[in-house]
């Protein structure tokens, strides 16, 4: 197990008691569910903030190839997150370059995440994009 599945693992394990800030910025849990196999996946993920929302970025480490979640939240935009020790439903909604709004919640999640994305973004091509999670009602 690498250190992020280790990660993963313990703010799964620990109800959220250990993980939200475990990597010194603060993470949350997205469940999706598989858009092939219907199994519910889920993915540690650093989030940022904006007027009650969560902002997530399917960065992959500055990978040509998109993480599996976001496909996922693509085909099924309704999810789970858990911040802490508290888990709700949600809506996923993908924020693509050139979009509304999208450079001002690139530099949120960017700045949140002390300049790690404007890095991904230099190792590849594909534009990253950011994904705004807002509670479901």
């Amino acid at each position: 197990m690498n250190l992020l599945g280790l990660h993963q693992w313990l703010y799964s394990r620990s109800g959220g008691r250990i993980g939200h800030r475990l990597i010194g910025v603060p993470c949350l849990l997205l469940r999706s569910t598989g858009r092939k196999s219907g199994t519910i996946r889920t993915s540690a993920l650093v989030y940022a903030q904006d007027d009650g929302r969560y902002l997530l970025v399917a960065s992959n480490g500055g990978a040509d190839r998109p993480p599996g979640w976001l496909f996922n939240i693509q085909a099924e935009p309704r999810v789970e997150i858990q911040v802490a020790r508290h888990t709700m439903p949600a809506s996923a909604t993908v924020v693509n370059a050139g979009d509304p709004g999208y450079p001002k919640l690139w530099q949120a999640v960017n700045d949140n995440n002390h300049g790690r994305y404007a890095r991904y973004q230099a190792k590849t091509s594909r534009p990253i994009p950011v994904v705004v999670v807002t509670r479901a009602p």
